[in-house]
């Protein structure tokens, strides 16, 4: 599947999602019921999201950033931060750096810890934001001067296309150099070199793994692009390979820093919902669908992405604006253009209305159908999409997938439990018994693999301990 193409495939299911309801993610007072107990600042967990609630962990990562502070005599002060997300991320505002919960679980020691605060502290240090945006202004300022001089918007846009790429090259060179500063920070914070290629590596399996998982080929991510505003990996460990800090002896630490990881949760946060294989269930909504078999699901921010091999697309979320009288006068009367086909009917025993976007310019030759059901003091709903020679019958499945809505029992609820990394001892189980634990429907094997960054399932086996995901 053409990872690129869901893309375009989504921009326009999003200009369809217009239509719907202004909604919010599907999310309640839960979201932000524990802010008293936040470790962040409001205003900074508005920008960057919530952290993650394990304050032995919090406590844990904050030293081990601090310790990379005070070797390398960095001015300022800062805070280390976990946040609750399971994608594999680093970034930093100023006075504070931040990894998420997935970087944590594909990392192998502290010292791979550091290697990432590190980079981090190297973009605040240098400024790296503030030059990127000094930079950005000057390159419109010149498109702007060069269109009014000349009397010509092609001009001016060639001057911004022009600047543009020299504004992704600045970046790169950015990120180069924040690894290099890295490499020192961390080999002066005692800790090993060779720790800032491993960071890299890890990045660059797990990318590979996604890759994989979305149907793309693996070296996707290895290919080097001047549209980038990142070098590719292979970019940065041919730059770091060229410098001796990277062979330093030094500390690893992952006694300590697997026992902090120990029993970290590697899914989405409750009250977002949890993705399981092609179902998705919010125990705090108490609603859940699933759809068709093959599909790939995604919660994201502002709601849920479902995306076919074939491009076909669902787009589900929820708002509590109120929608006054019968849906499917609402349908007719509110969505513009007005849909088609438009019918009546009973979805998971809620009132739910189905209409057809009639096709158009926007929509070209797609199938695209509107799926809204009453779920208590909330609206949910359904932007569906096929397109291509097969798209009349999988919009029927798309239809039936909507169909799957449904509020959760009290023992489903109960049952859904956050998936979480477990440091456990490979001894007597093979590595095909290990990968069987793994609660995913594919790539258990790979999965595994890249969660240990073992080459091979033989070398789990030579490891005393090693991470695995457990329900």
């Amino acid at each position: 599947m053409n990872f690129r193409g869901i893309l375009a495939s989504v921009a326009i299911l999003t200009a369809v999602a217009g239509c719907a309801p202004q909604v919010t993610p599907p999310q309640t007072s839960a979201a932000s019921a524990n802010r008293g107990t936040s470790v962040l600042p409001r205003e900074v967990e508005r920008l960057v999201g919530p952290a993650y609630e394990d304050p032995a962990l919090q406590a844990y990562v904050d030293r081990v950033g601090q310790r990379v502070v005070a070797a390398a005599a960095l001015p300022g002060s800062y805070r280390f931060v976990v946040l609750d997300q399971p994608l594999a991320n680093a970034h930093a505002v100023p006075g504070y750096v931040f990894v998420t919960r997935g970087l944590l679980a594909i990392l192998e020691d502290e010292a791979e810890l550091a290697a990432a605060f590190g980079h981090e502290l190297g973009h605040l240090v240098q400024r790296h934001a503030a030059q990127r945006a000094r930079v950005r202004k000057d390159m419109l300022d010149a498109a702007v001067a060069a269109a009014t001089t000349s009397g010509s918007v092609t001009v001016g846009r060639s001057v911004a296309s022009a600047g543009l790429l020299a504004l992704r090259r600045y970046s790169r060179e950015q990120e180069l150099e924040a690894d290099r500063l890295a490499l020192t920070y961390i080999t002066k914070a005692g800790y090993r070199g060779s720790a800032m290629e491993a960071l890299i590596h890890r990045l660059r399996r797990q990318s590979q793994l996604e890759a994989q998982i979305m149907g793309e080929t693996s070296d996707v991510g290895d290919r080097p692009s001047a549209s980038s505003t990142h070098p590719a990996p292979v970019e940065r460990l041919e730059a770091l390979s060229t410098l001796p800090a990277t062979s330093a002896p030094g500390e690893s630490d992952q006694k300590e820093y697997f026992a902090a990881i120990n029993g970290m949760s590697v899914d989405d946060p409750a009250n977002e919902g949890f993705v399981r294989g092609t179902s998705f269930l919010h125990p705090t909504l108490r609603l859940g669908f699933t759809a068709p078999a093959g599909f790939f699901v995604f919660n994201e921010n502002d709601g849920v992405l479902a995306a076919g091999r074939d491009r076909s697309l669902m787009f589900f979320s929820c708002t509590t604006d109120q929608v006054e009288g019968r849906l499917d006068d609402w349908m007719r009367n509110k969505l513009k253009p007005t849909p088609t086909d438009i019918q009546a009917t009973e979805i998971g025993g809620a009132e739910a209305a189905i209409g057809a976007r009639p096709r158009g310019s926007d929509t070209g030759l797609a199938q695209v159908r509107y799926v809204i059901v009453r779920h208590g003091e909330r609206i949910c709903y359904f932007n569906l999409m096929s397109e291509g020679p097969g798209q009349d019958r999988q919009i029927e499945v798309l239809l039936n997938a909507a169909r799957s809505f449904h509020t959760l029992s009290d023992a489903e609820v109960a049952a859904l439990k956050p998936y979480r990394l477990r440091i456990v001892s490979p001894a007597g189980s093979t590595a095909a018994q290990l990968a069987a634990r793994m609660p995913y429907q594919t790539l258990r094997m790979e999965r595994l693999l890249v969660l240990n960054a073992a080459e091979t399932p033989a070398d789990l086996a030579r490891r005393s301990e090693i991470k695995l995901i457990e329900p």
